[in-house]
């Protein structure tokens, strides 16, 4: 049977279990999955597919996979650029204070067509992501043939919003969503962090994670020092020890950041078969501890833990580059420990088949191997910054970028073929999100413009903030401090 698809003549980085590269190698695919990946035959006719890309000077790889983001403000890429830490985080949680309320949902559209438009654009093939309202994130990446996990976060120490209402939201989305767009979008379940939610909602979290047991866990853990004081004030050991008591430290969880985990942390990690997303680029530029350990992303490989990358918040650090996320992490672990902390071809198994597994989903993407479903992209290296084309792995993780990608496939699908977008209107994308910003510095008095950003005043921003939530946030924090301190 004639594939659908074949590559030939390329580079082809399978991050298979051998890490085989193809000098000249062939990939088929047949109905959305992978048929074939071999070397290329002297012999070989472009009658064997359907369509047949002529892979000479592209290096043939998995998808990337963004394994921890948020994308609702998207479209303020920019806007939080030059504030200071404090300016940043009181006048993001007035946002998502008031999306969370209904309100900027023209805002938020924009924000996920964006996000998908420039990740498609980029080689992201899946993401997971964590936001407020989520379903228009689903409808958009499902509509342009990408790969999404989707829910929507719950926090009872951070917003005004009654838990009862929170579950209904968390329902209604698994219900509408879940394995949907061909199985491309799936549901997860989102306690915000071990830090702004009470040990009721670990405990509703882990009733809703029962009734829905193939669903991921996806939070954020061991983020800050405080992560493991919210949980003594929550009646548990430490951050893992509540997760353990509520039955949640288990192989469904992933969880990002774990940039406080100790070596106790990661053998409980690993034992449990949990995955942790590293988010280097978010940390690097808005690091609230210079005297803060850096996540242990060696330690939690060696002990077995999949450890994928993640953008985060990408409209804090500026850039939609998973790429870009690969060569942060070299960096920043070698700044903060010594040279050395990673090879080459571990930065792109983090970027590829690592996400995928933390994700629940390696046995499906995130190697180029017979039988998986094709999510693949193109990479143009028949540049001069590629030249010579020697040590292809670290020219993947140091010095490609997203104007690099030039074909992607998904499910078997072009969704990007040629530098082209196949599955939006690029430049429909592009007028709805400048409508949407006008219109949300009209509403906000936020100042964005050409030379930079600026919120409105702190009254304004202080007026918008929950009250309840954060307050009883901060008391259980220092009523644990002075029993952290006090004489036994």
């Amino acid at each position: 049977m004639a594939a659908d698809i074949a590559i030939t003549d390329a580079l082809v980085l399978t991050v298979d279990e051998r890490n085989r590269l193809y000098e000249r190698g062939t990939v088929l695919i047949e109905d959305g999955r992978i048929t074939a990946v071999r070397q290329t035959d002297e012999d070989e006719t472009d009658g064997e597919a359907t369509h047949t890309i002529d892979g000479d000077g592209k290096v043939v790889m998995p998808g990337l996979v963004n394994a921890h983001t948020h994308l609702e403000l998207t479209p303020l890429i920019g806007a939080f650029s030059d504030l200071d830490l404090l300016e940043m985080m009181g006048s993001m949680t007035a946002l998502y204070g008031r999306i969370g309320e209904g309100e900027f949902d023209y805002l938020v559209d924009a924000g996920y067509d964006l996000a998908a438009l420039n990740f498609l654009l980029g080689g992201v093939t899946t993401v997971n992501s964590m936001d407020v309202r989520p379903a228009s994130g689903a409808d958009t990446f499902g509509e342009a043939g990408l790969r999404g996990f989707f829910g929507p976060t719950m926090t009872d120490l951070f917003w005004d919003v009654p838990l009862d209402e929170q579950f209904e939201r968390a329902c209604a989305f698994i219900e509408a969503y879940h394995d949907t767009y061909e199985g491309r979008i799936r549901a997860t379940i989102c306690p915000h962090d071990d830090w702004s939610c009470t040990r009721e909602l670990w405990e509703r979290t882990a009733d809703l994670a029962a009734e829905y047991p193939d669903l991921l866990v996806h939070t954020h853990l061991l983020e800050l020092e405080e992560s493991n004081t919210m949980a003594r004030a929550n009646d548990a050991a430490d951050s893992l020890g509540l997760l353990d008591d509520v039955g949640l430290l288990d192989d469904r969880l992933l969880a990002a950041h774990f940039r406080v985990a100790d070596a106790d942390d990661i053998e409980r990690t690993a034992a449990a078969g949990a995955s942790v997303a590293h988010c280097p680029s978010v940390f690097a530029y808005w690091n609230p501890d210079a005297d803060m350990q850096w996540t242990p992303v060696p330690e939690l490989r060696d002990a077995g833990v999949d450890v994928g990358f993640g953008i985060d918040d990408h409209y804090w650090h500026d850039s939609y580059s998973m790429f870009g996320e690969a060569r942060q992490a070299r960096l920043s672990a070698n700044v903060k420990r010594t040279t050395g902390q990673y090879s080459s071809m571990e930065l792109v198994r983090m970027l590829t088949i690592e996400g995928a597994r933390a994700l629940g989903i390696g046995d499906e993407i995130g190697s180029i191997e017979p039988g998986k479903r094709a999510d693949i992209i193109l990479l143009d290296v028949d540049k001069p910054k590629f030249t010579p084309l020697t040590n292809v792995p670290a020219h993947v993780v140091n010095n490609a970028a997203p104007a690099d990608v030039e074909t992607v496939i998904v499910d078997g699908e072009f969704v990007l073929r040629d530098g082209v977008v196949e599955t939006m209107d690029a430049g429909a994308v592009q007028e709805r999100v400048e409508r949407a910003v006008e219109r949300f510095a009209d509403e906000t008095e936020w100042e964005l413009d050409v030379g930079g950003g600026s919120p409105p005043g702190g009254i304004d921003t202080l007026r918008d903030l929950p009250k309840r939530g954060p307050a009883r946030l901060l008391s259980r924090l220092a009523v644990q401090t002075i029993r952290d301190q006090s004489p036994l």
